[in-house]
């Protein structure tokens, strides 16, 4: 059996007023950050590039938000376009993954531990990236798996 590796992964859950930013360690995603939109997207970039460097990133995944019915709405396509700018500021590759429901997974976990809204709302999309990230490296994984067997 071959052992790969996951990379190093950045997760990112783009958003109108927040970008929530998440970091896998091996298999684990965790939310670390959250870079708030002021209306300067190469700044944002900027910010997103010191992340994945400062967190030795081998790889960026950006949630996109594609319809329930899996098809491509607005929100998917202004996100993607954004990943794609993302991508020629950074020095790794940037990834897309579906990130359907995974704010309102976030928000109703932090609703359990019965967080008030102001505390949810300044970790939300932190928690929303750590859900896509860690959906994504559980695709990976399995992926792995299958071409092992």
């Amino acid at each position: 059996m071959t052992t790969t590796r996951l990379p190093r992964a950045l997760g990112l859950d783009l958003g109108a007023k927040r970008i929530g930013v998440a970091i896998s360690a091996g298999t684990v995603a965790t939310p670390i950050d959250t870079v708030h939109r002021a209306g300067d997207r190469q700044r944002e970039h900027r910010q997103i590039a010191a992340l994945a460097r400062e967190w030795e990133a081998e790889i960026v995944v950006v949630g996109l938000p594609y319809n329930m019915d899996g098809s491509v709405g607005p929100m998917a396509k202004k996100y993607s376009a954004e990943a794609k700018a993302l991508g020629d500021t950074l020095d790794v590759p940037v990834v897309l993954y579906d990130e359907r429901l995974t704010t309102v997974s976030a928000e109703r976990s932090l609703m359990e531990q019965n967080m008030n809204a102001e505390a949810r709302r300044n970790v939300v999309d932190q928690l929303a990236a750590a859900v896509m990230l860690q959906a994504w490296l559980d695709s990976e994984l399995a992926a792995m798996e299958r071409s092992d067997g």
